[in-house]
């Protein structure tokens, strides 16, 4: 993601916008400058069915809430889409494809569609946009290498948030970062983002657990859920959606230890089960923790802290995050460890779908 001098606090205003066009028009910029005019164009589109006589384009017209906050443009995009990868519409293909970019051209495809598939439309704006993008791995496997040198090389991993369960399943992928190598060297799924500065340190990590959660988990075995997962990821990241399919074929094989549960019930009865001697307990999660309610962030925050003060050098806790800093909306990755104290460090700064990674680390 591009970022500017100065952008931290206009982004931050950005997040208050309530004016739906000055919304739309914010997230087109931003796909714009990630690399996805195909799906800007879709963006800007939306404008024109405003004006149409549909529930879609009355849901987007009469918006309650801030509509880059709640990712509004992102949630038609997503119903377009589908309809795209399912052939339902054809009329789209030459949009998402890329073949038609006169933005008038876009306008009228896409209003003729809403139109049509109103009904089919119209749920996509229910909900915000879950995405599950195993390129974000790269982050958690660094910080657990960075992990193994201070407390050990054994990690028992617990998600929250974690949609369908992809990175849960990461001792399964292959790591190439910056030249330092981790997982089965044949995996299906190679992580290999185009790495800044230092390497991560070169030490064993042995996952010997991996549970997670979602309020409301996809399930990667079945199509119809698969096909919606996919519906999220913009049109234009081709990596994203080569890397989707690999994970969809992994789970088939051997699907995540994935719960539907809420966050903060599942961090309770994680915290309170039979730790094994030797092995670090890793709450973990990633571009996730916006949509947690206050309430419920307050209470894991009072939970892990309270475990770290009961953790010891046999049996330690660690905290990995990878999750947009909401004043430069950098997307960085901190880790807190105990008993060391708990004090946070950041040791990556990241593209959001783990296209690049910086090293900012000790």
């Amino acid at each position: 993601m591009a970022s500017d001098k100065g952008a931290g606090s206009s982004k931050t205003a950005a997040m208050e916008i309530e004016s739906v066009p000055e919304a739309l028009e914010w997230h087109a910029r931003h796909c714009e400058r990630s690399d996805a005019p195909i799906t800007a164009r879709v963006i800007r589109s939306l404008l024109a069915v405003m004006e149409t006589d549909t529930a879609s384009g009355r849901r987007l017209a009469n918006w309650q809430g801030k509509g880059i906050e709640d990712a509004l443009a992102l949630r038609a995009v997503a119903g377009l889409h589908s309809m795209h990868l399912s052939g339902e519409e054809p009329r789209l293909e030459p949009v998402f494809t890329g073949l038609i970019t006169d933005q008038a051209q876009v306008d009228a495809i896409v209003v003729e569609a809403a139109k049509t598939f109103d009904h089919r439309l119209l749920p996509w704006f229910d909900g915000p946009p879950q995405t599950n993008e195993a390129g974000r791995s790269a982050s958690v496997m660094a910080a657990l290498m960075w992990l193994s040198g201070k407390l050990g090389p054994r990690f028992e991993l617990n998600e929250i948030g974690a949609s369908a369960g992809i990175n849960s399943m990461m001792a399964r992928f292959h790591f190439d970062l910056g030249g330092i190598s981790a997982g089965p060297s044949l995996s299906s799924i190679q992580i290999k983002p185009e790495w800044r500065g230092d390497p991560p340190p070169a030490n064993p990590v042995e996952i010997v657990a991996a549970r997670a959660c979602d309020i409301s988990p996809i399930d990667l075995t079945d199509e119809r859920q698969a096909n919606r997962l996919k519906a999220y990821i913009w049109v234009d990241a081709r990596d994203r959606m080569t890397r989707m399919d690999a994970a969809i074929a992994m789970a088939k094989r051997m699907p995540p230890d994935l719960v539907r549960q809420d966050a903060g019930e599942f961090v309770k009865e994680v915290l309170a089960a039979e730790q094994e001697e030797g092995v670090t307990r890793v709450l973990f999660h990633t571009i996730m923790w916006q949509y947690l309610p206050a309430a419920t962030r307050t209470a894991i925050k009072d939970m892990m802290e309270e475990a770290g003060a009961a953790a010891t050098v046999d049996k330690p806790l660690a905290w990995i995050s990878l999750e947009t800093n909401r004043e430069t909306f950098k997307h960085e990755c901190r880790v807190r460890y105990w008993p060391d104290g708990g004090e946070i460090i950041q040791l990556t700064e990241a593209h959001p779908h783990g296209a690049w990674v910086e090293w900012t680390g000790n």
